[in-house]
């Protein structure tokens, strides 16, 4: 089990993409949906789960401010996106994307806009194939 996570909180491996062929392969052949956080791509998943990546590119932050945001994306993706996803039997491949403005944003701002986004493009089955 993972440190500080309680049992069936984890992250685990098999629901993370951290490849970069894989995270280029979403991102090029995905749709794109955003939030003014944060742009999120969707493929379907090859495999029978859903898996989620955060990208977050430097705009000139330093490796603090960098980690920070990565972290605050995940948490999101690993106690909100991926049950979420679970739930609904829906097995796509989602990249977060990071947008200059969510340096700024607090996890408290981050937050809802991915779960509007869930709601709006994921709960009606219309992820691309």
């Amino acid at each position: 089990m993972a440190a500080g996570a309680p049992d069936g909180q984890r992250y685990p491996r098999t629901r993370r993409l951290t490849r970069g062929s894989e995270i280029r392969e979403v991102m090029r052949r995905g749709k794109r949906s955003g939030t003014s956080f944060v742009d999120v791509f969707d493929l379907t998943s090859p495999f029978s789960h859903p898996r989620v990546g955060v990208v977050v590119p430097r705009y000139g932050h330093g490796a603090v401010e960098r980690n920070l945001l990565k972290r605050r994306l995940r948490e999101i993706a690993r106690r909100d996106l991926l049950p979420a996803l679970e739930r609904r039997q829906l097995n796509i491949d989602i990249i977060v994307r990071a947008k200059r403005e969510a340096y700024e944003a607090m996890q408290a701002e981050l937050k809802p806009g991915l779960l509007e986004l869930l709601g709006r493009r994921w709960v009606r089955g219309s992820s691309s194939s």
